[in-house]
């Protein structure tokens, strides 16, 4: 009985996936369900759908909707010695740096923090000319669509792409780790904040917060009262506020307050993005 039932299941399991797949699908929403109705039935998993998700968001979106904006860009000036140089690098971390002429949008290369080591060896540091290290920079306007720069940044083995906007100013810069933390979710490495860094700031109205997160932190950072009588922490609180499990880029608000989901698995969410109240 048990296996008449379940080739029963099996069947009316076959018999919808082919229904799905009967006429092409003509638009997103037809592809999402058809993925979404794989998903429900376990052949394929929540990370799998996310990532696939992700990168059909992907080909929607342009520089402008990721790009670090201008004045949080971490630049090294063309006229710094060496010594003036070092402590800017150990202090962001980055792996690459956009330098810079007279001004902010006088872009002359992009250095390679790499390639400061043999200067670091070096007995005369006086002779030390940033210019000759410098690697070509890739210049692409605002409405570069993402999926067409992740391609290129691969064909080009480039890392880092300096945004214009439309009146040829530096209007901010984007990695191909930014490309690809909107498909897969943050990304983090050795050279990121420390795993107890709960809160950073991304921009002036752009958040990344933990989900784990204290709320007392939560509020003290931006001086606000959320209750922690029933949620111990921010992602408690948020997922009350769905009122069910979210998936990768729903959003919800409380208190003025956006909150988007940036990565979350069928348990739980682990990290967001931030929009405060005066963003709005």
């Amino acid at each position: 009985m048990s296996d008449d039932r379940n080739g029963g299941e099996e069947k009316s399991l076959l018999g919808r996936i082919a229904q799905a797949f009967s006429s092409e699908p003509r638009s997103r929403e037809d592809i999402q369900q058809i993925l979404q109705l794989a998903a429900e039935n376990d052949i394929i998993d929540e990370d799998a759908l996310s990532i696939i998700e992700g990168a059909m968001q992907v080909s929607g979106m342009q520089a402008r909707d990721i790009m670090v904006p201008r004045p949080q860009m971490a630049v090294i000036k063309a006229e710094c010695s060496l010594s003036e140089i070092l402590p800017q690098i150990v202090h962001s971390k980055h792996s690459r740096y956009p330098v810079i002429g007279d001004s902010p949008d006088d872009i002359l290369g992009i250095l390679l923090a790499k390639d400061l080591l043999p200067q670091i060896l070096a007995e005369d540091r006086d002779e030390f000319d940033i210019r000759q290290l410098l690697r070509q920079s890739t210049v692409v306007p605002e409405s570069k669509r993402l999926n067409v720069l992740l391609r290129e940044f691969r064909e080009n083995r480039n890392h880092m792409a300096i945004v214009i906007d439309e009146y040829g100013g530096v209007a901010g810069l984007v990695t191909i780790e930014d490309v690809l933390e909107e498909i897969v979710g943050e990304i983090e490495d050795e050279t990121d904040a420390a795993a107890d860094q709960y809160i950073r700031r991304i921009a002036d109205d752009d958040f990344f917060v933990r989900a784990l997160t204290p709320i007392e932190d939560f509020n003290d950072y931006f001086e606000v009262a959320f209750s922690d009588e029933e949620f111990d922490t921010i992602g408690g609180l948020v997922m009350h506020a769905f009122g069910h499990m979210p998936t990768r880029n729903e959003i919800t608000h409380i208190d003025g307050f956006e909150f988007k989901v940036i990565n979350a698995d069928q348990r739980k969410i682990h990290s967001l993005r931030l929009r405060p109240p005066s963003a709005e």
